[in-house]
């Protein structure tokens, strides 16, 4: 697509999302990766967000990318790149946000056969399905691959048993992709199956994990004998490995652009802050010292802002998430505990 197609696209784009959008919902976008989740058991929306995700469901707007069979708009990664721009530009929330749509879908577009696409796909488009992540396990974190909830076949169905330990909103969740254990014989990584299993399953059980704020997303999640059907393999059995690592890249890029919204601007809430602090209503902060750590951090949150957009425009090429998206992740969560860090010493005790 030319400069020029898309430069029109844009001007289409906005000017539909002004025409349809509720008036009441501008300004409510509080991140790309915040918002309605759908699922078994949404969360009750007013009747301005219901409509927002209706207009957007139509026109395939809730996965832009992906091919309209599955659910998607049909939309060229650069269109939808444009989409999302404007409706961050216009402070218009995602109509519908979650890992269905940030991390098992593209997996599934890359690596399902195409039963697991039509069954899948259109239901997370559709937020009918909210998906949670099976990997982490109590003897198994860093080290992935030493994971030992096992999955024995018997027929056409897998038998799963074990437990999965830092589980995002598990108990919110209809639906889990799992890392199971398929080949205990065989070199770690070799005997590991990409396996998807419904919550609903007799013998799956969450369990959420408290923490000390009061509030957490975390669960663990016990399976006791769950009979899965074989065709919930995603991939080859004990060739999950290769999928596992794939999803990891886009778990990492979502991360990262999660953190790179929460950053964007702090430094002004930063100074912001500091001029209340130290009395300071106008001209250059009186402590230099702390103008400085300010300036610092601003310039290495634009440097960040500046590699997750290149990761997106990798993205418009058609390129998978590659090894910078650990990078993303881990800067993203140094410069989030700088800022933090920033406030509090501007605060004082």
């Amino acid at each position: 697509m030319s400069a020029s197609e898309l430069e029109e696209f844009r001007r289409r784009t906005r000017e539909w999302l002004l025409e349809h959008a509720p008036k009441s919902i501008f300004g409510l976008r509080r991140g790309r990766f915040e918002g309605y989740w759908g699922g078994r058991r949404p969360a009750e929306l007013t009747p301005d967000l219901r409509r927002w995700f209706e207009l957007m469901l139509e026109k395939g707007y809730t996965a832009p990318a992906w091919p309209a069979r599955y659910g998607g708009a049909g939309l060229s990664a650069e269109q939808a790149r444009v989409l999302e721009g404007e409706l961050s530009a216009l402070k218009l929330p995602p109509p519908l946000v979650g890992i269905g749509l940030a991390m098992i879908g593209p997996i599934l577009l890359e690596f399902g056969n195409e039963a697991q696409k039509l069954e899948h796909l259109p239901k997370i488009a559709r937020g009918q399905i909210r998906w949670c992540q099976g990997y982490s396990e109590p003897g198994a974190g860093s080290d992935l691959a030493s994971l030992s909830t096992r999955a024995e076949r018997e027929g056409d169905e897998l038998v799963v048993s074990g437990q999965k330990i830092w589980t995002s909103y598990a108990d919110q969740s209809d639906f889990i992709f799992c890392l199971v254990r398929t080949d205990p014989r065989a070199k770690k990584q070799a005997g590991i199956s990409f396996l998807l299993i419904d919550m609903a399953s007799p013998g799956v059980t969450p369990r959420r994990i408290g923490l000390i704020s009061g509030f957490s997303p975390f669960c663990e999640v016990f399976f006791e004998n769950v009979r899965v059907p074989v065709r919930n393999v995603v991939g080859e059995i004990n060739a999950g490995w290769g999928i596992a690592k794939a999803l990891l890249g886009y778990e990492r890029s979502m991360v990262g652009e999660s953190v790179g919204g929460q950053l964007a601007g702090a430094e002004l809430a930063l100074v912001a802050q500091a001029r209340e602090a130290l009395g300071a209503a106008s001209g250059p902060l009186p402590d230099s010292a702390l103008r400085h750590a300010i300036v610092e951090y601003a310039m290495q949150e634009r440097a960040y802002q500046l590699a997750l957009a290149r990761i997106r425009e990798a993205a418009t090429r058609g390129r998978a998430p590659g090894p910078e998206s650990s990078i993303a992740k881990i800067c993203g969560s140094e410069l989030k505990q700088r800022r933090w860090e920033l406030a509090c010493r501007i605060a004082g005790p």
